[in-house]
């Protein structure tokens, strides 16, 4: 029996290393980052296309994305197809050497597909039918829609799935996982509910529907609750919920869908992949089975103050920031599909960036192992919805923009690079060390989106916070789901992770008994998988856990202080706090030190075996107190780390240490060996400015 049971987990191993090593063939290693951008043929004069592509060349981009956007252009009738001018583009993509990613187009339907058949189109929650003339406007789950996608999918594939000059696809744009009213989605739902519950009688339990008489009789009766019809107060948050998986899970299995068209009629040198938003916080990448690797699209200056005087240049890094971590699962590759090239049309405010800061863009994505970056778009359009949306090249198709030479440096750059590439560097052992997991869950993200409980709280933001101090750290970090594996990071944080299960609780459980090092945080442990709230004491699946108990929690408002006394420090909190009695006094960390609860702890800590469990019980304003506790779980882990300020990354990546500036003083590099070489930039890493460097045996 232990034969087998190794057996099986060896080939399950070895599965994992073979997808690993594959996922690499389609941007291989040595070439550290590909780079590429948006081309919209069909926006321009065929006289131009030529030129465009050769300049696209001479700039030394190494492939071009096309044709998410023009299924009229390739369908102008139902059932007339037109690719002769994509068969012209891939050519002249051939002939100067660019490779070609290819968009399925149906992100917009052609508006004669709208006319004939208007059931394709989404509704809203006023029941009105999208219209044509924008994006994402289309029922996933309609029969007519997957019909036409299908066919249009089908006949792409067939005709480029074996060009040599083609190397993947991207399905759809920017998924978004839209909330869909219509009578094709409601029916969809009913069948997915009838699906995961079996009985009605099991919905009604999941649901609590005895409360304000919501009780059903037959999976038939069920209706998508409607917080705009019912009420904000009245919406049921466990059938809000179930809407939110649903949709999460149409998503993915449209993509699917897709995916599955294409698989038998393509080359196994072309992936298949799509472009999520960068924080993606309807549609779940983990959902879909058949893509070969996620990839996304970030936009990061859009009117935020960001970092200091010069941040409203510069960008907001934490968007990019989660984004990376995210989407570079260990055994896959990523890449960013969408770089923002300038100023955008959309913003509160679209300022010009700062010469360099799209290049620092570009080296962040590097330092965090994304094998490609691609840029929207090649030219700046002169009509249309996005025509005050910047490009690589400016109005005239020729120019280039700031962003334009910004990746002109870049490309520069990388070659000098690869030049440089160790193949065998390793890791540094500190940094093997630091690898720390943060824990994500879209119900946790959806549940509290819908019950916050203060106007204060924001879960994102919450877990950026969290994700922020341990890169300020010098930690990598990957954003893990439940079901990794845990036992192979010293710390793993789990911030505001409100639905548990036992299963959960004992893998928790576990990984501490075996040495490692787990965070808790405010709104843990709370609900169960139904959004349910445990009866008995608040979050008192974790009480065995942390030691403790947490007699109540306490909201502020935005005028009132609340303190905290904690390593001989004192800090404010406004946004949570949760009241926390100890088993032990020794386990307590930090106290409230006023409001009518003073004396009750803020922070405790449990050794449990070999490792500990941190619980931070309280949501600071300046996350200062979160950041001296979590540095005692390393220090008490025996991990080193640094002190970045805010806005400064430092990234070890494949042999190369890599340093970025999003704030807005110059930051001076402590960490160089007298034997280090650097390779671009110097010690002083400016605002907006980037450092690399390799250390010499």
């Amino acid at each position: 029996m232990k034969n087998k049971i190794y057996i099986s987990l060896l080939f399950v191993l070895l599965t994992i290393v073979v997808k690993a090593q594959d996922s690499h063939r389609f941007f291989p290693k040595e070439n550290l980052m590909s780079m590429g951008i948006y081309y919209y043929p069909e926006h321009w004069n065929k006289n131009d296309w030529e030129r465009d592509i050769s300049n696209i060349s001479k700039i030394g981009f190494e492939f071009i994305h096309i044709a998410e956007f023009a299924w009229i252009d390739m369908e102008p009738q139902e059932g007339v197809y037109k690719f002769e001018w994509l068969d012209e583009v891939i050519t002249l993509a051939a002939k100067y050497k660019l490779k070609v990613i290819l968009g399925t187009p149906t992100a917009i339907s052609p508006v004669w597909l709208g006319i004939k058949y208007p059931e394709i189109y989404a509704m809203g929650s006023d029941y009105q039918r999208a219209e044509h003339g924008t994006r994402a406007q289309q029922s996933l789950s309609n029969p007519v829609w997957r019909s036409f996608s299908k066919k249009i999918i089908a006949k792409l594939g067939e005709r480029y799935g074996k060009n040599p000059n083609v190397i993947g696809w991207q399905l759809d744009n920017e998924p978004e996982a839209k909330e869909d009213y219509s009578p094709s989605s409601q029916e969809a739902f009913r069948k997915w509910l009838e699906n995961k519950y079996k009985t009605i009688s099991a919905l009604n339990n999941a649901w609590g529907a005895q409360f304000w008489s919501q009780t059903y009789s037959d999976f038939s009766q069920i209706k998508i609750h409607n917080a705009n019809h019912v009420g904000w107060w009245g919406t049921n948050p466990h059938a809000l919920l179930d809407f939110k998986r649903y949709t999460a899970d149409t998503q993915a299995e449209f993509l699917d869908y897709q995916a599955n068209i294409l698989r038998p009629l393509i080359s196994k040198n072309q992936f298949i992949t799509t472009n999520y938003t960068a924080t993606t916080p309807f549609a779940d990448p983990r959902r879909t089975k058949e893509l070969d690797f996620d990839s996304f699209t970030s936009y990061l200056n859009k009117g935020n103050a960001n970092i200091g005087d010069k941040g409203f240049r510069l960008g907001d890094p934490k968007e990019l920031s989660f984004a990376l971590s995210f989407f570079k699962p260990d055994t896959k590759i990523s890449g960013i599909m969408e770089l923002q090239p300038g100023f955008v049309n959309w913003g509160n405010v679209n300022p010009l960036l700062q010469p360099g800061a799209v290049r620092m863009w570009l080296f962040h994505c590097f330092a965090e192992d994304m094998s490609f970056a691609c840029s929207y778009r090649y030219r700046q359009i002169n009509y249309g919805a996005e025509q005050y949306h910047s490009g690589i090249t400016k109005l005239d198709g020729v120019t280039l923009s700031q962003g334009g030479k910004d990746y002109k440096q870049t490309i520069s750059e990388m070659k000098l690079l690869r030049d440089a590439y160790k193949p065998n560097a390793k890791v540094p052992k500190e940094i093997k060390a630091r690898t720390t997991a943060l824990l994500w869950n879209y119900d946790n993200l959806w549940s509290m989106g819908r019950q916050g409980q203060t106007s204060q709280w924001n879960t994102l933001q919450f877990f950026q916070k969290y994700l922020e101090i341990v890169k300020s750290f010098g930690a990598p970090v990957n954003i893990a789901y439940e079901n990794d594996d845990l036992d192979q990071y010293a710390v793993v944080i789990a911030p505001a992770f409100e639905l548990v299960d036992n299963k959960l609780i004992t893998k928790w459980t576990n990984y501490v008994k075996k040495g490692g090092n787990l965070v808790l945080t405010v709104r843990t442990g709370v609900k169960d998988r139904n959004g349910h709230l445990f009866v008995g004491g608040w979050g008192q699946s974790i009480y065995p856990l942390i030691d403790a108990s947490i007699d109540d929690f306490d909201h502020l408002l935005p005028y009132a202080k609340g303190t905290i006394k904690g390593f001989n420090k004192d800090y404010n909190w406004n946004n949570w706090a949760d009241l926390i009695t100890a088993n032990k006094s020794e386990n307590v960390l930090a106290t409230y030190t006023n409001q009518f609860y003073a004396g009750k702890a803020a922070v405790v800590t449990n050794k449990i075996e070999k490792g500990t469990v941190t619980y931070i019980g309280v949501d600071t304003d300046d996350s200062q107190l979160e950041k001296d506790v979590l540095r005692k779980v390393y220090d008490q882990a025996n991990i080193t780390t640094e002190n970045y300020p805010e806005g400064v990354y430092v990234k070890w990546h494949d042999g190369f240490w890599v340093a970025v500036n999003y704030s807005s003083d110059n930051y001076e590099l402590k960490n160089i060996s007298a034997k280090a070489k650097i390779l671009i930039g110097t010690k002083t890493v400016q605002p907006g400015g980037v450092t690399v460097w390799q250390e010499l045996d």
